[in-house]
């Protein structure tokens, strides 16, 4: 398979709170440079190209990867580990401090809402300028004009000037054109949660379409569940390291796995948000029996506590505690809070648990994981109190969920869901509505 991208010790470095002010001559020295191929490879990075400094921040360091033909490759990472400028230096938006990047075929990006497209041109306009910049004729652009249009939605208002649309429509028509004017390489960034949730459905089949026709695909996304469906490699950003390469269920697991907390106490762990006046200081999981478990049973009843310390005994209004059910790709399954019950918790104690009983527990056989946030309310907002991802991890295994005596076979779907079945006789026509009343 030949590499179609190809990244070699790409850099990027910024001086925060300064104006980068070289001379014209000082930028033609670095090009020439380059050119020539005196810059060392292997030299360390602050022997290359620029010059470290304080204040200076590096967004990317070393990173290097090549990507072949039809791949589509996830990229992952938390925020400010270096994607979104990873993906700049390679749809040459913005120039590496050092290293290289060489792109093989016509380069189609989606980096930020209204990327690409000049505000005063209409829509219309601007499908066609896109496809000059990709080097397509009037022609080519014509003939997949009706198919973009119907697409992305906005067709009534193509004739409209693009600074007039929505970020929504905007995103709409970016993707529309990105994707239908048939590039080689297509490069995606999480711009498309702009969308609304159909409309990403619809993003990801296209997505889906397009690497099925062999188009090479580099796509950006917090939706863990979206790169294992699409793509089939995935590399890790951290602190503008590449950090792994492999396939996009180990990406996604390395990934995981770096941003857990194993071996540190809730107590003890730093990545959280919130005032602190009360602090959750552990999660357990206990069954009906009082013992305390990490793996349950489908149907299972079940007891999370929530411990907290409260040293100052301060009373809160409208005290929330809400817990958030995530699969280990995060899609959030299902979220709970005193707040739903009305039950009141704004009096707590210097030290003691919020218990949240949850009744038959709905879940299929899988790993999950519990993320919390305390909040009060401050005038007419909530104030955050205390908060974290990734608080607690626990698994299910299968069980009697419905009470039939055998556990069911049952393949996709995230949770379960009672319901009540009958058979009707001799309605093979269903009644027209009843009239409502004007």
């Amino acid at each position: 398979m030949s590499a179609v991208i190809r990244a070699e010790n790409l850099s990027k470095h910024y001086r925060l709170g300064v104006i980068d002010r070289r001379m014209l001559y000082q930028e033609l020295q670095s090009w020439w440079a380059r050119v020539r191929g005196h810059e060392d490879p292997n030299a360390p990075i602050f022997q290359r190209h620029a010059r470290v400094e304080n204040g200076t921040c590096w967004a990317l360091q070393d990173v290097s990867f090549e990507v072949g033909q039809g791949e589509v490759v996830g990229i992952i990472g938390g925020n400010g580990a270096g994607k979104s400028t990873l993906l700049k230096i390679l749809s040459e938006i913005t120039p590496p401090s050092s290293g290289r990047a060489l792109m093989q075929g016509r380069v189609a990006s989606l980096l930020e809402v209204g990327t690409g497209f000049h505000p005063e041109l209409t829509g219309r306009d601007n499908v066609f300028l896109n496809g000059a910049i990709m080097g397509m004729t009037r022609r080519d652009v014509s003939q997949r004009f009706d198919e973009i249009a119907a697409f992305s939605g906005v067709e009534d208002y193509l004739d409209t000037p693009v600074k007039r649309y929505s970020s929504g429509m905007r995103v709409r028509l970016g993707f529309a054109v990105a994707a239908h004017l048939e590039p080689e390489i297509l490069i995606i960034d999480e711009v498309l949660a702009v969308g609304d949730a159909a409309f990403q459905q619809k993003c990801l089949g296209k997505l889906g379409e397009v690497a099925r026709a062999g188009r090479t695909v580099l796509f950006v996304s917090h939706n863990l569940s979206s790169v294992e469906n699409l793509c089939q490699r995935g590399i890790v950003l951290k602190g503008g390291l590449l950090a792994f390469d492999g396939t996009q269920t180990a990406a996604i697991a390395h990934y995981l796995d770096s941003i857990g907390a194993s071996g540190v106490s809730l107590r003890d762990r730093t990545d959280r948000t919130g005032s602190g006046e009360l602090r959750v200081t552990a999660i357990e999981m206990r069954d009906m029996d009082g013992r305390s478990t990490r793996t349950l049973f489908a149907g299972q009843d079940v007891d999370i506590h929530v411990q907290f310390e409260n040293p100052q005994r301060r009373q809160f209004r409208e005290l929330g505690v809400q817990l958030t059910v995530k699969t280990q790709l995060e899609a959030p399954v299902f979220t709970q809070s005193n707040r739903l019950h009305r039950v009141d918790f704004s009096e707590p104690p210097a030290r003691g648990s919020f218990v949240c009983r949850l009744s038959r527990l709905p879940l299929p056989v899988s790993a999950f994981r519990i993320s919390f946030i305390v909040t009060a309310q401050l005038g007419s907002a909530d104030l955050i109190i205390d908060a974290m991802e990734h608080a607690f991890d626990f698994e299910v295994a299968s069980g009697d969920f419905f009470g039939i005596g055998k556990i069911p076979k049952i393949s996709q779907g995230v949770c379960f869901v009672p319901a009540q079945w009958r058979l009707d006789a001799g309605a093979d026509v269903y009644p027209a509505p009843a009239a409502v009343p004007v």
